[in-house]
């Protein structure tokens, strides 16, 4: 590996990297000319691929005529298009969008959005905004104070107000006899529980990503659990969000995850693959009667310097573009379903693979101890970090993170761009089966003969 010169630049991490000199596809090499599978689109960003030409030619177009126009003084024409184009790709009636430049300023748009929301109702005690335990929602401090993660909130704490928390629905770890359907249903009548225990007229909101990301892995809960959050919410009046910012723009299979099961929100934030990387852009798009009553009682009081900004726009447009020519959300389903079945085989194959899981293109295993119990491994076995380097060293990216709070329970989301082919999908399984194989031979882990 490659080691880093001295630079100013804050480091996310201690470990060396190359120099990045160009990507194409699904494919990245360094300075060096070593080429790297793109296992994990980065952080679940670049959906159609890297350096998608046609979506580079729109931005060079887009450059000739005007990099920035404020929003306050211009309207521009990628940004009324792109709003019309994801209106229209949204289920129901959430056809207000709202653009902002990544998914922590859509989380935190979308909170401000609900709490006007409830002023513009009269209904000022309403401003406490339930979330989930794992989870994760942004890096801002608002969007901390949602977020179920401990290494990334807790230094930050006497800074925010901290929000409450239901366990997700991590029914994969349960041991009980429940049915699936079951199941759903407990772990919802939860965020019922902690609406009477914070009491209902407090309650603005509920937000969840309905397929987890790198707090949970990839965590999908139980149809029945879908159907009765929105219950409870329409219940006591409280708005549903969907954190979409990880598995909208086609990742899962559908537009946005929230149609595998006909939910409809009342907010969804979005971000990550809705510009695949090209541009800082994300979205927050809501219901037009909610945006309606906010207008109507003076206006959404926030926003951001780059919101609508006509050159992420432009590029978003090309990236939606992509999308619907290359069937990239057909393809999302059918791949997914074939690197699901390819990650299932090589949990025959390592007995320390607890988990397999996910909706199309965002999937996920985890590590445990014991596939039993689903005890984790030891997190001083560092498992987490070890197998992405040795990915790493083979030419592949996947990305890791710590299911259970994020002290422990070592998860890695495998979440290839879009385009990906079958031939790609072996390469991805035999770069992994190669790396885990290392992984249990240093740490002394099982592995089932062939």
């Amino acid at each position: 590996m490659t080691t880093q010169p001295p630079s100013n630049l804050f480091s996310l991490t201690d470990i060396a990297r190359p120099m990045l000199d160009r990507a194409e596809g699904i494919y990245l090499y360094d300075t060096e000319g070593r080429r790297y599978l793109d296992g994990s689109s980065g952080a679940m960003v670049s959906n159609i691929g890297h350096s998608n030409p046609n979506v580079l030619a729109a931005m060079r177009e887009q450059m000739e005529r005007s990099t920035f126009g404020y929003r306050l003084h211009f309207r521009n024409q990628p940004s009324e298009d792109l709003a019309r184009r994801t209106a229209a790709r949204m289920p129901g009636d959430l056809d207000r969008v709202f653009f902002v430049s990544g998914g922590s300023e859509a989380v935190e748009s979308a909170i401000k959005l609900a709490r006007q929301h409830a002023l513009s109702r009269g209904e000022a005690g309403r401003w406490k905004v339930i979330s989930r335990f794992p989870s994760y929602h942004g890096c801002t401090l608002g969007a901390l104070a949602l977020t179920g993660y401990a290494p990334l909130s807790d230094p930050f704490m006497p800074m925010m107000r901290d929000m409450p928390k239901i366990p997700a629905p991590t029914c994969y770890l349960d041991r009980d006899n429940l049915s699936d359907e079951e199941r759903g249903l407990k772990y919802a009548e939860m965020l019922r529980e902690e609406i009477l225990a914070q009491g209902p007229d407090s309650v603005l909101a509920f937000i969840m990503e309905p397929v987890g990301g790198a707090s949970t892995g990839a965590l999908v809960a139980p149809d029945s659990y879908y159907a009765r959050i929105r219950e409870i919410c329409d219940e006591f009046g409280i708005l549903l969000i969907y954190d979409e910012v990880m598995s909208g723009a086609g990742r899962t299979g559908t537009f946005v995850a929230a149609e595998h099961w006909g939910i409809l929100p009342d907010i969804v934030t979005l971000s990550k693959g809705f510009a695949a990387g090209y541009a800082p852009l994300g979205a927050v798009v809501a219901r037009g009667g909610i945006v309606d009553e906010v207008t109507g009682a003076g206006g959404f009081a926030n926003g951001f310097t780059y919101a609508g900004n006509p050159l992420a726009c432009a590029a978003g447009l090309a990236v939606l573009d992509e999308i619907e020519r290359a069937g990239l959300i057909g393809n999302a389903a059918e791949m997914g379903a074939l690197l699901k079945r390819g990650l299932e085989a090589l949990m025959a194959r390592y007995p320390f693979i607890g988990d397999v899981r996910g909706k199309g293109l965002l999937l996920a295993f985890e590590l445990v101890a014991d596939r039993g119990s689903m005890a984790p491994l030891p997190p001083g076995m560092n498992a987490f970090n070890r197998l992405v380097e040795l990915a790493y060293d083979r030419g592949l990216i996947i990305y890791s993170r710590r299911t259970r709070g994020g002290r422990e329970g070592d998860h890695f989301l495998v979440c290839p761009p879009l385009i990906v082919t079958p031939g790609q999908i072996d390469e991805i399984i035999g770069l992994l089966d190669d790396s885990l194989g290392a992984l249990a031979a240093e740490l002394s882990l099982p592995v089932s003969a062939p």
